[in-house]
């Protein structure tokens, strides 16, 4: 028999076997995929921070698998990172999916890219809460360090196609509405503030029936944003889906993109969030990515309406120059 015949003939080894069975699992894995490129590896562990608390728990073991430790789950396949965490490998490939990756194969790609960054000498994180006997300057340290990681976090998680979107309709708005309650209300303030001083219509809204009142009033043309962290305030969603039914282009600034608030949005903007503790809660963390985003919101609407945001802004800050004279 030729010697080709022969080795098309021959019995497969089991490594062999294995080998071509777990290659075909990773090229599988990311057919069906949508288009879209995935996150970079600089937003790989923002993303796991933000997507875990909706996640399965054996979702959450994979991707709390990942994210400590890049280096060693980029040299695992898809079947060693399953056996590692207790899952299976459908559970691996469901989880690199949603943290926007097409398949396996492409999270091991940023899984070594973040390895490599951490390992390119940079400082080593700040990992424990804050104590209740904490030196007080070790909780400065620990919140400076907590709040740079949020903003960071938030800057590499956020979408800038729906952002753009975002400030395009409100560029572009008869009026803006921005609802929010608690420490996002605060945010919706802020936002609103900004906007009222370059000339804008805006209006902020705490009050849940006041906010349904004017939801009601807006159409085509108007934008209502709404600002909740978890994704899920009723206070929240009701006013955005009463402006949505009404034909107003609605934005949701969430830190669950897969929240409940997000049904009623045409246009969603991710924030994220440090670690809650007892001395911590969730409140100041996401207000601090909160700000970033209506800044960046802000920004953009100032940008775009330059030859009357200028005039507007200057014309406010003379107005109240006379408050600040001794």
């Amino acid at each position: 028999m030729p010697p080709l015949c022969a080795l098309l003939t021959a019995a497969p080894g089991r490594k062999y076997l294995s080998q071509v069975t777990q290659e075909l699992k990773e090229i599988f894995s990311a057919r069906g995929a949508g288009t879209t490129a995935p996150p970079a590896p600089a937003a790989l562990a923002a993303k796991v921070r933000t997507l875990a608390p909706s996640m399965t728990r054996s979702m959450q073991r994979v991707a709390e698998a990942v994210a400590s430790d890049p280096a060693g789950c980029a040299a695992l396949t898809v079947t060693g990172l399953a056996e590692l965490t207790g899952t299976s490998e459908a559970t691996v490939v469901r989880t690199a999916r949603l943290l926007g990756y097409p398949g396996y194969r492409d999270l091991r790609l940023a899984l070594a890219g973040l390895a490599a960054q951490q390992q390119s000498g940079r400082a080593p994180a700040i990992t424990t809460d804050i104590a209740v006997d904490d030196p007080i300057a070790d909780v400065v340290a620990k919140l400076a360090y907590d709040e740079q990681q949020t903003l960071a976090d938030t800057a590499a998680g956020l979408d800038t196609v729906q952002l753009g979107a975002a400030v395009a309709a409100a560029t572009a708005a008869r009026r803006i509405d921005v609802y929010g309650v608690g420490a996002s209300g605060l945010v919706a303030q802020d936002l609103v503030q900004k906007l009222l001083r370059i000339g804008l219509i805006a209006h902020a809204h705490s009050d849940p029936h006041l906010a349904v009142t004017n939801a009601v009033q807006l159409r085509g043309g108007d934008v209502a944003i709404a600002i909740t962290h978890s994704g899920s305030t009723g206070d929240v969603i009701e006013p955005l889906r009463v402006a949505f039914e009404h034909g107003a282009t609605t934005v949701a600034i969430t830190g669950r993109p897969d929240g409940p608030v997000t049904q009623y949005a045409d246009h969603v903007l991710t924030t994220s969030t440090a670690r809650e503790s007892e001395l911590r809660p969730a409140a100041m963390s996401s207000r601090t990515s909160q700000l970033l985003v209506v800044d960046c919101l802000f920004v953009g609407v100032a940008q775009r309406t330059y030859e009357t945001a200028a005039p507007a802004l200057a014309s406010s800050y003379e107005a109240l120059a006379h408050r600040h004279r001794r």
